[in-house]
């Protein structure tokens, strides 16, 4: 065993519940090194791991000998877990998790983290991640913390010093990279499509992948937007050095951007670090319905497995498989229907290997009702479906679905709004 396996075998008992940074957070020593030594640390009983998205492969379901995993997304690698059903899934809306955590219905025994050098005072930055972080260090029993010299001091408590770890350790691996996938035709006819809806002084959040990489890159010829999102990618490093984004017209925290994540690469970290025009916050101010209601236009653009006729949304279950998450998309969606001037945008594909995105009936679960659906935009057109009766949504739907699944659809759509009780079109 090595020194580090023995150090956190007399912090971490058997039965804990551990957390980590997801994605670009993830304290790549301390986490491998926990998984390599499960059966030792959980001493022939059990540890509970909590899952989020995955830019590593550290997890594999071969762990699940001595590991518990739970979590909210099967994002990147982790889609493995789900598929040797090995990872149960919290079906919660992303605002709920923080007091969750803190009311003790989630345990959080052991926090492991990807932390900054200090600071001139002493202090340790969170780095890339806040999120869920600050309410389970709240609930911790032991902190344990990694800095590597390349983690970010970012703005946004909390701040720790040498004396709040248990254990305090150099890291042996520098901070994971999130790729930038590139956009297709596809992903840029969609960006262009809500590049045309997005206004001037427009308060941004996206999700992440290559179709909101695509959106951030056709907003170059905008002004004064702003961000408050959960994730932040290398394409807002773009529009700020452009002179897009500058926050300036944000009438909630103006002049600062806010995120929750950064999820990008070493121009994003430099950019972040030490930039008192970004704010890390954690998930109960960036989720947080009265925060996004206060911004005006606030425009939240997220993404989709599937999406029905009247709306319904999929972002959880594709072909049998969980591969996403309920996540933040509905916090986001129910915000900007709030906001003045506030945009509600799901954005996907019309098809995915040659089926069609736009469906009669979802395939999942219904992770956003058609009740919060507001805007859905494909490559072939924008789907407006505010105030709009279920007839109306189908026709709206089906104009935006890829011509080729048309006439399917349509025949479809007459049992399917007779079971729904709504005039026929």
């Amino acid at each position: 065993m090595t020194r580090l396996a023995s150090q956190l075998q007399s912090l971490i008992r058997p039965g804990d519940t551990v957390w980590w940074g997801q994605a670009t957070a993830e304290p790549l020593t301390l986490s491998r090194t926990l998984v390599e030594h499960r059966r030792a640390l959980a001493d022939d009983g059990r540890l509970r791991v909590f899952v989020g998205i995955a830019a590593s492969d550290t997890l594999r379901p071969e762990h699940a000998d001595a590991i518990d995993f739970f979590g909210y997304a099967a994002a990147g690698a982790h889609r493995q877990l789900a598929q040797a059903g090995v990872l149960d899934v919290l079906p919660t809306h992303y605002s709920q998790l923080p007091g969750l955590i803190r009311s003790g219905r989630i345990e959080a025994d052991v926090v492991l983290l990807q932390v900054s050098p200090p600071d001139e005072q002493g202090r340790h930055s969170l780095g890339q991640m806040r999120e869920y972080l600050p309410a389970a260090l709240d609930r911790a029993r032991v902190v344990v913390g990694e800095i590597h010299p390349d983690v970010p001091w970012t703005h946004g408590g909390p701040y720790l010093r040498a004396a709040d770890f248990a254990l305090l350790v150099d890291a042996e691996h520098p901070p994971v990279d999130m790729a930038r996938a590139a956009p297709g035709p596809v992903e840029r006819a969609i960006a262009r499509h809500i590049a045309g809806l997005v206004e001037d002084g427009a308060t941004l959040q996206m999700g992440i992948g290559k179709l909101p990489e695509a959106v951030l890159s056709a907003l170059d010829g905008h002004r004064d937007l702003g961000l408050h999102s959960g994730a932040v990618g290398d394409g807002v490093v773009e529009l700020v050095e452009a002179g897009v984004l500058t926050n300036a017209r944000k009438t909630v925290d103006p002049g600062v951007g806010v995120g929750a994540i950064l999820m990008g690469s070493e121009r994003l970290r430099r950019w972040a670090h030490r930039n008192p025009a970004l704010q890390m916050r954690e998930t109960a101010y960036t989720h947080d319905a009265e925060v996004l209601a206060a911004s005006h236009r606030f425009t939240a653009i997220n993404s989709a497995i599937e999406v029905d006729l009247t709306g319904q949304i999929n972002s959880e279950v594709a072909a049998g498989v969980y591969v996403g998450a309920v996540g933040g998309a509905v916090d986001f969606l129910r915000g900007a229907a709030r906001s003045p001037g506030g945009l509600p945008i799901v954005a996907l594909p019309s098809t995915a290997k040659g089926r069609s995105r736009i469906v009669a009936e979802l395939s999942g679960p219904v992770s956003t009702a058609r009740s919060d659906a507001g805007l859905i935009v494909t490559e072939h057109g924008i789907a407006d479906l505010r105030g709009r009766t279920l007839s109306a949504r189908v026709r709206r739907m089906i104009d935006i679905a890829a011509p080729e699944h048309r006439d399917d659809l349509a025949r479809q759509a007459h049992a399917l709004l007779r079971r729904c009780g709504a005039a026929l079109p």
